[in-house]
């Protein structure tokens, strides 16, 4: 596959979670997303410019219904680039690694990285590049597709694997989404084989955490994106954004077994009328 416009040199990344995580064909992948972002339903008011999500990133079967309801709202906005921050779920990052590759991609064609961005994270203490953590990571590419369908293949992306302190995370966002013009994107499930009611009770309270923005009381057994998280919320109480769930559920609303669940929510962070973070 060629580098798509305004991509130069590195390599091209192909798809690792393709066939896994949603389907591999393009033409369904095209209508099964298309028919997550339908059934969404956004708000006429609602649709437009948002500063950031979370959003979850199991197989669409399982929590594409609860990310589609996060990306419904951005359907009608052109950002210049999106943020992806999630875990490494392969290799354990202390820091934060994005890619060296010029481009990822998924059966809908190819994204470029935003490399401008990508400098300005690599100034970051902590920042590094690195294809490694990103070779075999589902948590970043699920969101391409989603991406692709409500805002185009040609807005770029700057992927990031991170277990960084919130405060890390908060610095690096501030060098690479300063402007108005940058989607930042926290990938991440909540509670992980949990009985349903038992993860319905602990995925409450790490929803409290998030809706609150308190990075310190989402915990890291609650979420498995915990450090992803938590950066970006401390990110937006320094930019003074609110917090609005747009959809809750777990693995047992898909018929999986409600002995052993995944929880998800979707979340979207916003300008606060009153232009200051929550207490």
């Amino acid at each position: 596959m060629s580098l798509p416009d305004g991509a130069s040199g590195g390599e091209i990344r192909p798809p690792a979670a393709a066939g896994l995580f949603y389907p591999a064909d393009a033409a369904r992948l095209v209508s099964t997303v298309d028919s997550l972002l339908t059934a969404a339903e956004p708000r006429p008011d609602a649709v437009g410019r948002l500063p950031a999500l979370v959003v979850p990133h199991a197989g669409y079967r399982y929590s594409g219904p609860v990310a589609a309801a996060a990306y419904a709202r951005v359907g009608g906005w052109s950002p210049a680039r999106v943020v992806l921050l999630g875990p490494s779920h392969f290799l354990p990052l202390a820091g934060s690694a994005v890619p060296r590759a010029a481009a990822w991609c998924t059966p809908l064609g190819a994204v470029r990285i935003d490399t401008a961005a990508r400098d300005r994270a690599m100034a970051v203490h902590g920042v590094h590049a690195a294809d490694e953590p990103h070779a075999h990571e589902h948590a970043l590419e699920v969101q391409l597709p989603f991406l692709q369908r409500s805002i185009g293949s040609d807005v770029p992306v700057l992927p990031v694997a991170t277990g960084a302190s919130p405060d890390h995370i908060a610095d690096l966002l501030d060098a690479v989404a300063s402007d108005a013009q940058t989607l930042v994107i926290a990938s991440t499930d909540l509670s992980h084989y949990l009985p349903d009611a038992d993860a319905r009770m602990r995925d409450a309270q790490t929803v409290r955490a998030v809706l609150d923005l308190r990075p310190g009381r989402v915990g890291s057994r609650s979420a498995c994106g915990a450090s992803a998280l938590r950066g970006v919320l401390a990110w937006s109480r320094r930019a003074g954004l609110r917090s609005e769930l747009v959809a809750y559920a777990t693995s047992a609303n898909a018929g999986a077994d409600p002995r052993r669940v995944v929880g998800y929510a979707a979340f979207v962070l916003s300008a606060d009328a009153s232009g200051s973070p929550g207490d």
